[in-house]
């Protein structure tokens, strides 16, 4: 035997071993293929569960929105101009015309109260002026004013 054949009957494993190591990756894939499949059952029996929820929430829905739909239906019924006449008359009202008035008297309350909006014309009714006195003056006036005592300096009089 040569010296090659050595090295490579040497690094050769055993028939068990090769056995072994495929059963091996074999087991690996097939507990892979388990793990993936029950992943995905979890997910579609929760998508499932979700969906049935959503149908019953809208049937819930649905059968609120007939319930809601019949007592504005019934409401309808109950304040309309026929039923309402019906049952006032049931209660003893009578239907009053214009010809009718009905004045009530209440005790305490006084009345209507006069209202003044504007004082009454008078003198006092002339306006004000807007502008007070002190800002009409010009300012020339203002400038020379008490700076300047003005005594014909520029008229051209006499000091």
């Amino acid at each position: 035997m040569a010296i090659t054949e050595k090295i490579v009957q040497a690094h050769r494993q055993a028939p068990w071993r090769t056995q072994l190591q495929r059963a091996g990756i074999f087991l690996l894939f097939l507990v892979g293929g388990v793990l993936v499949a029950g992943v995905y059952l979890n997910i579609s029996a929760q998508a499932a569960t979700a969906g049935l929820e959503i149908q019953d929430l809208e049937s819930r829905k649905e059968e609120s929105l007939r319930r809601m739909a019949d007592l504005k239906n019934s409401l309808a019924i109950y304040t309309s101009a026929p039923e309402m006449a019906r049952r006032a008359k049931d209660l003893g009202f009578k239907a009053k015309t214009s010809l009718d008035p009905t004045y009530m008297i209440i005790s305490g309350y006084p009345g209507r109260s006069v209202v003044i909006l504007a004082p009454p014309p008078g003198p006092d009714m002339i306006p004000q002026p807007i502008l007070k006195p002190i800002y009409t003056q010009s300012l020339w006036e203002f400038l020379f004013q008490g700076t300047l005592p003005f005594n014909g300096v520029f008229t051209g009089g006499q000091p």
